[in-house]
């Protein structure tokens, strides 16, 4: 398997103009991501509006992504889909591309059984042939969850099974994963799928995939180096705000993220239907809500 460490990866928006990618405002807000913080970029994610591309325009993300990028970080490439055979092919066009690694969750509105979530993944993991990460958000996706003993199983299916990146908050499942995981290969990486980072330190995580660093980079930072260093008790504020903001944007959503981008000097345009704008008085509240978490008064305004 090719070493890839997932460590502090962001999760960027997907800007749009007229209904279409902005490649410009896509180009400053990698760039302002790398200057902030971001080991690696994980794209498009849910929070850069996945579901929303057409596979094209996904494929034509990953190419400019990696171009643009140039070797400064690891671009990882979000594959998943409903249809297999679909899921496959951005696999398959991810690492020609350059990219260094693979994001799958489960299939879209479908709901398999275990044993057809392994073959999922597996057909997907070997037509990228990169190191493959499972993202697992039960609430997200229609309550499927990938169970642990289907960890295991996968693991002995697909050899670029490096890890999986965990957005349940459900500390039981987390800690079973990684007991039983790293029992069959010591070296799988489990991650953070959401900012409570802390907690999924404590437990046996060492790297985060951040959608908050949209917003707040400089928190995200220390919080997660603060973890890395098991300074947990130091992390206490960091994660208070990163709490607060996570709660925020888990109600507001992708409007809500590029309505924060946006207050923050970098405008994404608006969500791609079918999701809205928000409205003037969410954004109202959403101007009044940032100003309060302190940690915010910190963080870079605008695309430097």
């Amino acid at each position: 398997m090719t070493a890839f460490k997932f460590g502090l990866v962001h999760a960027p928006l997907t800007p749009f103009a007229n209904g279409r990618v902005d490649h410009v405002s896509y180009g400053k807000l990698i760039d302002f991501h790398l200057r902030h913080g971001a080991e690696a970029l994980a794209l498009p994610m849910h929070a850069g509006e996945s579901v929303s591309l057409m596979v094209e325009e996904r494929k034509e993300l990953t190419n400019f992504a990696v171009k643009h990028v140039a070797g400064r970080a690891p671009v990882v490439v979000n594959v998943s889909e409903a249809g297999t055979a679909i899921a496959a092919s951005l696999a398959a066009h991810a690492k020609q591309a350059g990219a260094a690694a693979l994001i799958c969750a489960v299939p879209y509105y479908w709901t398999p059984p275990q044993q057809m979530l392994v073959e999922h993944f597996a057909t997907i993991g070997k037509a990228g042939g990169l190191p493959f990460f499972v993202y697992n958000d039960p609430a997200e996706m229609n309550e499927v969850e990938f169970a642990s003993r289907s960890v295991v199983e996968l693991l002995g299916k697909l050899p670029d099974f490096a890890g999986l990146i965990d957005a349940s908050l459900d500390w039981q499942y987390m800690i079973e994963v990684v007991t039983v995981a790293r029992g069959v290969w010591p070296e799988f990486q489990f991650i953070s799928g959401s900012e409570y980072m802390i907690s999924a330190g404590a437990v046996g995580a060492t790297g985060l995939l951040s959608p908050l660093a949209a917003v707040s980079p400089r928190l995200v930072r220390e919080l997660y180096d603060l973890c890395q260093a098991e300074k947990y008790k130091d992390a206490r504020r960091q994660q208070e705000d990163a709490a607060i903001l996570f709660r925020l944007f888990r109600d507001a959503g992708v409007p809500g993220l590029k309505a924060a981008a946006r207050l923050m000097g970098r405008d994404c345009g608006a969500p791609r239907p079918p999701l809205p704008a928000l409205d003037t008085a969410q954004t109202q509240a959403l101007t009044a809500a940032l100003p309060a978490v302190a940690s915010v008064k910190a963080e870079p305004r605008g695309w430097v």
